[in-house]
């Protein structure tokens, strides 16, 4: 056995959570694999075979644990690396699985720059699988977590697994899982019966709730978000097939289990897959402590917060469009500049709380609106000009803002169109596409966290906190918040 084998063993005779999706555990004896976190007895080591993925184990033969469900896993946390191309392609078909829509190889080397053949190569060298067995893998275990969490019909689930009919489906399902999609259900019979779908998503341990709430409570727009305890509500409106669908959700912290319980709206039950990578995204459930904090705890002139997240975006355009409205005013005022175009040209929604009846603006609505219009909400010149070039560009499909964007063509396009300089598209990059070492070094909070007003200084000393600057953002504003 190797010093690596032996390790990761200690690891799953820990639980340790710090390992939960980046490692997974195959058991010879059982044929299953399971989370390092699973409550079953810990099996023989040498009945183990340890994975960086789950994809890579069902590929040898092991089925999915039912107790521990590897499907709740957190997932890539993506790193400034020579990977990075390959992880940006998983992200990617991450995104085509959970959006139940199909993304030929092909498509996806094109959007990252490069050929179909390199791009085979630089994943299977990453992930130690091929990028089709990736997407399968993800497409089946979001179909294993619906099926386990909800009662929509099979059919349902088969279509927002990405899968292009039932036939397929059941057949992929039995040949990968050893039994059909109904005996699974049977097999789980406490699935709530109920209209608004629950679903679970797991993160690594330590996660700064607190931190994280907060920033989302200091920038609610009324109408569109709240905050209550340890939950978030919001509205969402999503495209699909020509038409917007247009529901709610709640995510609400269960930090005991290091868990978030997602409740949605049944009309967005087409697009369950895609709102779980948007809440995955907009609460940064995917990184990983274990390297962010021993990082920026050694370079940070500041005590560190264990399990700093990232506030993100639930969609790119809003995140985009308010990141605008930001621009050299402070966060009370960009808050109500986004409260006024929201009133404007927000469409309504039901809602299970009065307090939330509209969905954030479309791009398509703020690119043919009438610019004297936007601009008699209190908006400048300027800034209607680069709100709604940049709503024309992601309504037109020119720009897309998500977290499997590929980065460098994202950041030229966005650098490309007016009234948008290189504060704005760090932010954007930092939150609408989770890129983890986004840094606005001209940001006025980073300079007076900082005290000082010299942004060469500022971009040096930020040199230290590579790859992950966007956390030593968060950091640097919460200390102006907190005064700690």
């Amino acid at each position: 056995m190797t010093l690596q084998h032996d390790a990761a063993y200690l690891a799953l005779k820990a639980r340790d959570a710090r390992f939960d999706g980046r490692l997974f555990v195959g058991v010879t004896s059982t044929g299953i694999y399971c989370r390092p976190v699973c409550r079953v007895r810990t099996p023989k080591q040498e009945n183990c075979r340890f994975y960086a993925n789950a994809a890579s184990a069902e590929c040898d033969g092991f089925r999915p644990c039912l107790r521990c469900r590897p499907e709740l896993a957190p997932g890539l946390s993506l790193m400034d690396s020579s990977q990075v191309l390959a992880q940006h392609a998983a992200r990617m078909l991450d995104a085509a699985a959970r959006n139940g829509a199909p993304l030929p190889l092909p498509q996806v080397a094109a959007q990252l720059g490069v050929t179909d053949r390199h791009l085979r190569r630089i994943f299977m060298q990453a992930h130690g699988v091929s990028p089709i067995d990736y997407l399968g893998t993800q497409r089946l275990l979001l179909a294993k977590q619906l099926l386990t969490d909800t009662a929509l019909p099979v059919t349902q689930v088969a279509l927002a697994s990405g899968f292009a009919s039932v036939r397929r489906f059941n057949a992929a399902f039995a040949e990968r899982y050893r039994l059909s999609p109904t005996a699974l259900r049977k097999a789980r019979p406490d699935a709530p019966a109920t209209d608004a779908l629950t679903l679970r998503l797991g993160y690594r341990p330590p996660y700064d709730v607190a931190g994280v709430l907060r920033f989302f409570a200091q920038r609610c727009v009324a109408g569109v978000e709240a905050v209550q305890g340890l939950e978030l509500r919001r509205t969402l409106s999503l495209g699909h097939a020509g038409q917007t669908l247009r529901g709610w959700i709640s995510a609400r912290f269960v930090p005991e289990r290091n868990e978030v319980v997602l409740r949605l709206a049944p009309s967005l039950t087409p697009l369950v897959g895609s709102v779980l990578q948007r809440v995955r995204q907009g609460l940064d459930l995917d990184a990983d402590p274990s390297l962010i904090d021993p990082a920026l705890e050694a370079a940070m002139p500041f005590p560190s917060v264990p399990g700093l997240r990232v506030p993100n975006g639930f969609d790119g355009f809003e995140i985009a469009a308010r990141v605008i409205l930001g621009q050299q005013v402070t966060v009370a005022a960009a808050r109500t500049l986004v409260q006024r175009l929201v009133d404007r040209f927000g469409e309504p929604v039901d809602t299970p709380w009065p307090e939330l009846h509209h969905c954030f603006p479309s791009a398509a609505a703020i690119a043919m609106a009438d610019p004297e219009v936007v601009g008699k909400l209190g908006i400048v010149r300027q800034r209607v000009r680069a709100l709604q070039g940049l709503a024309l560009a992601v309504h037109e499909g020119r720009l897309r803002l998500h977290r499997g964007a590929p980065l460098e063509s994202t950041l030229a396009a966005l650098h490309a169109l007016p009234g948008i300089g290189d504060w704005t598209v760090q932010l954007i990059a930092m939150r609408a596409l989770a890129w983890p070492d986004a840094f606005p070094a001209s940001d006025i909070g980073v300079l007076n966290a900082l005290g000082t007003r010299d942004i060469k200084q500022v971009q040096q000393l930020a040199e230290a906190w590579r790859p992950w600057r966007s956390y030593a953002v968060m950091r640097l504003w919460q200390t102006l918040e907190t005064g700690t």
